[in-house]
């Protein structure tokens, strides 16, 4: 298997790329909850910290980000335009970094180093890897991948017992997009495999989408049923497969 989800981080590596993909990193979050009296210290040490594990580990070239780098929107915070920049440029001197843009990500063009390539929201491919936000329909040149790579939904399974007692866990999400929806939209006669896989958020900071309820579905793949999340696998970030999604019950 060319793809790889890395235990107890929600980091995929593809293994025949040397590739490492993350999405959602949401810089800046923190400026925002001290605004709601809630301190919390800044994320992108514990975030180089993580990536120089995974690089070291992975030996990865390349690093995708999935969109939504910055939080704030529209505009940027005082920390984003000083810490994004500082940050990217860390990470470039250690991998290539490719960045295709979050619904988040407005300006960013100004904030990112030269050495780090930004794409569009309709994203970008390698080879047969396609990689998109999901805010957007996807480049028509993605229905031509395998595999496509997704963020923005930050999904996450809400564990609820019979007492009330409730824990929420970031879960992936693996399956395949309807060829049938794909090939109507995009006026095609044939695609890719179209495999899909959703990342959970790697900041974990964030707040994320309980897609047992499947309630506030967000993005064009979504409201189209190009992409049905009940028919989509399901696994926390420890690698436990919890089954498909429609089986998963709403209290445990």
């Amino acid at each position: 298997m060319s793809i790889k989800l890395i235990t107890d981080y929600p980091v995929a590596f593809i293994t025949d790329k040397k590739i490492l993909v993350i999405s959602d990193t949401h810089i800046g979050i923190e400026y925002t909850l001290n605004q709601s009296g809630i301190r919390i210290h800044k994320q992108i040490e514990k975030f180089k910290d993580i990536l120089d594990k995974l690089i070291e580990l992975t030996k990865a070239k390349t690093l995708v980000i999935l969109g939504d780098v910055k939080h704030k929107v529209p505009g940027a915070t005082i920390q984003e335009l000083k810490d994004i920049p500082k940050f990217l440029e860390y990470l470039s001197t250690k991998v290539k970094v490719l960045i295709t843009k979050g619904n988040h990500d407005d300006f960013l063009e100004n904030m990112i180093p030269t050495e780090v390539k930004l794409y569009g929201s309709r994203g970008f491919k390698i080879g047969r890897y396609g990689f998109f936000h999901g805010h957007a329909w996807p480049g028509k040149a993605l229905t031509k991948c395998d595999y496509l790579f997704m963020g923005h939904i930050q999904p996450s399974i809400e564990f609820k017992d019979k007492l009330g007692y409730q824990s929420w866990q970031q879960v992936w999400l693996r399956g395949r997009l309807d060829k049938n929806v794909i090939k109507k939209r995009y006026k095609i006669n044939s695609t890719g495999k179209l495999n899909i896989i959703i990342l959970p958020s790697f900041n974990s900071l964030l707040g994320s989408l309980n897609v047992v309820e499947k309630e506030d579905l967000s993005g064009p793949l979504l409201t189209s049923n190009a992409m049905k999340l009940e028919e989509m696998k399901t696994y926390l970030l420890d690698g436990t497969y919890l089954g498909i999604l429609k089986y998963i019950q709403k209290e445990i």
